[in-house]
């Protein structure tokens, strides 16, 4: 249990940071009134809560499209995701087309901390071969 919120904090951190680098890469389309770090914060919380709890249901609705895309749909409800949270916080905005894109930034940088720090595989495990 404890490993579980330590990875969700982890996920959390990396949402809210990668939240501030697409709103620093795309100055187009990504308006941010004010924000602050308090701000990216929250919204990495809505993201990850969001993703955590609406994605998989997504997933299964759009499971036709994405099995016809051969994945490629993934981008789009990855940007939904995206999409959803940061309409639900007050003081960032985003169009759709650039939510994909910063569903991607996000995806890539959980991709890369995932395999800096392994969070998917149990430690006891490596040990245990």
């Amino acid at each position: 249990m404890r490993r579980q919120f330590a990875i969700f904090l982890v996920r959390w951190v990396c949402n809210s940071f990668g939240l501030w680098i697409a709103s620093r890469l795309f100055d187009v389309g990504f308006h941010d009134t004010g924000a602050t770090a308090t701000t990216f914060l929250v919204a990495g919380l809505v993201l990850s809560l969001v993703n955590a709890v609406l994605k998989p249901i997504i997933v299964v609705l759009a499971l036709p499209a994405v099995l016809l895309t051969l994945g490629l749909f993934m981008l789009v409800v990855n940007g939904l995701t995206v999409y959803i949270a940061l309409a639900l916080v007050p003081g960032l905005e985003v169009s759709f087309g650039i939510s994909i894109l910063v569903g991607m930034i996000i995806s890539l940088i959980n991709y890369a901390l995932s395999a800096i720090i392994d969070l998917r595989s149990n430690p006891r495990e490596k040990y245990q071969q």
